[in-house]
């Protein structure tokens, strides 16, 4: 059982110094709560579906490292293959056979990825895709949806989610809008407005990139045919389709959102899962495209620490795990409860909701809804989904702090673990 009494004297003394060591007191800007109001916990340690703050409180946990915990936390396959691991040191610099264990993993499992290229982060897979989707069109323009993240490199830092969605920032200072200028924005689910761009920049478009399900922006699930429309238009003028998977891969299907929804873009990047919960990214696509990467070509991206033995060592194991027969079945089972659940006690409780999930992953929005696009997202009462968040977190349920975040399970989550969450879900909408 976790506490239903909250009381976190602790984290609120280590948050007040850190905020004099680190801007805003975190590493991580969506981390500090400050659209939900209140002071974020600060974590002792994590296991299965459980997190525990420094004051010892218990809570069930819906962010899981924001993605990567799809086992649960510290699951002792992955820690026990750590260990080995670390014996043998942290890291290399130079090939090791895991690198090749992993992207065969990757080759298999994810339809368009037939060559992968192992980085550090999310944000250096888009960056390193965006250098590549370039140089292989020769064209400069790109389009990216309102209110999608892809890491927080200049040219993506128009419209963008996550965070910048949640502190409701503007275009970040220090972006010259030369890094911006070839960036096209278009809403989400709406087919018409990108052709429209491709018509207005005829030839000069490289390509797409998009979250085929948006979770930073909150949960947004494709229309049906838009995925499938994209496709239609990147190959009519000529452009390429990049899929952003850092979220959905390995999460909503083993071969990521492609897989589920049966579009195959040409290139694709990943993270978070693939990890393990160590810092990892990748992108990979077809094999004529990812042969222009150094040093098989001329598109240069190198990063010490890529490739390195314990994420390498975390990720194969973590995707073995994912591999076991019902894992996925079991996931979007648990979810949909969960789901389900909470939109059925927000409609008793006389609250306009809405909302949904895809197999592991969930999210909902304080308004009637629907949401399509960023736009629909941003008529949410974020007040409210402030109070709601601050009353779960007091009776032990973490959620993402922010209206604008997608939540995830783990199949280290039980069936008794959803129903008391959706009994404090209760208790907490009936109060707002």
């Amino acid at each position: 059982m976790v506490n239903t009494t909250i009381k976190t004297t602790k984290s609120q003394e280590v948050f007040a110094a850190a905020q004099n060591l680190m801007p805003g007191g975190v590493s991580s800007p969506v981390r500090a709560f400050k659209s939900v109001g209140g002071q974020p916990i600060v974590f002792d340690r994590v296991k299965g579906a459980y997190i525990w703050d420094i004051d010892g409180n218990q809570y069930i946990d819906y962010v899981g490292t924001w993605g990567p915990a799809i086992c649960g936390h510290a699951h002792p396959e992955v820690i026990a293959a750590l260990h080995e691991a670390l014996e043998k040191g942290t890291s290399f610099g130079a090939p090791s056979v895991l690198e090749n264990v992993l992207a065969e993993m990757v080759i298999d499992a994810v339809p368009s990825i037939e060559m992968v290229r192992f980085v550090n982060s999310g944000t250096e897979a888009c960056m390193g895709v965006l250098r590549l989707m370039r140089a292989f069109t020769k064209r400069e323009k790109i389009i990216k949806f309102e209110g999608c993240y892809h890491g927080h490199a200049d040219a993506f830092l128009v419209k963008a989610g996550s965070g910048v969605a949640t502190l409701g920032l503007p275009d970040s200072p220090g972006v010259p809008k030369s890094a911006t200028s070839t960036t096209l924005t278009a809403p989400f689910n709406d087919l018409e407005s990108v052709k429209a761009l491709f018509e207005e920049n005829r030839d000069e478009i490289a390509g797409v990139i998009l979250e085929p399900v948006v979770g930073n922006a909150g949960f947004i699930a494709p229309d049906a045919g838009f995925l499938e429309g994209l496709r239609e238009l990147t190959h009519e003028y000529g452009a390429l389709l990049v899929f952003d998977e850092v979220m959905t891969g390995f999460r909503i299907a083993y071969g990521g959102a492609q897989e589920k929804f049966g579009v195959t873009p040409d290139l694709t990047t990943l993270g978070k899962v693939i990890g393990g919960g160590l810092p990892v990214g990748a992108y990979g696509g077809r094999r004529d495209i990812m042969s222009m990467v150094a040093p098989a070509g001329p598109v240069y991206q190198a990063g010490t620490l890529s490739g390195n033995p314990l994420a390498m060592t975390a990720g194969i194991k973590t995707l073995e795990l994912l591999q076991k027969p019902g894992t996925y079945e079991y996931l979007d089972r648990i979810t949909k409860k969960l789901a389900d659940g909470l939109l059925q006690i927000a409609k008793e409780t006389g609250h306009a909701v809405c909302g949904g999930q895809i197999s592991a992953m969930f999210g909902l929005f304080f308004t009637s809804g629907p949401v399509h696009n960023y736009e629909d997202a941003k008529k949410s009462d974020t007040a409210k989904f402030g109070r709601f968040h601050r009353g779960m977190l007091e009776h032990g349920i973490y959620l993402a702090p922010s209206q604008f975040e997608a939540g995830f399970t783990s199949f280290a989550h039980t069936e008794e673990d959803i129903d008391q969450t959706l009994a404090v879900a209760r208790d907490v909408m009936s109060s707002l």
